[in-house]
């Protein structure tokens, strides 16, 4: 099953560049495609998602937020 990663970010987040960081190399060696998206561009996303930043999404589905929690994303990107 081919997944996707979607980043919810924002301009000058040091937790979203931990994250972004980590996601990168996750996603790199498992050969799952992930992109970031900025909250702040997006009415919307900024009044569901704005205080948690940043948020993962695993094919639209809300995963995780603040931090990457490796061993549980993995398995995420496994199933």
């Amino acid at each position: 099953m081919s997944h996707h990663v979607t980043l919810l970010t924002r301009v000058e987040c040091h937790a979203c560049e931990q994250a972004e960081a980590d996601i990168k190399r996750i996603c790199a060696e498992l050969g799952v495609p992930w992109t970031t998206e900025d909250v702040d561009a997006d009415r919307e996303l900024r009044a569901e998602y704005g205080d948690r930043v940043p948020v993962i999404l695993i094919d639209g589905v809300e995963h995780g937020y603040w931090t990457v929690e490796e061993d549980r994303f993995r398995a995420a990107l496994a199933g």
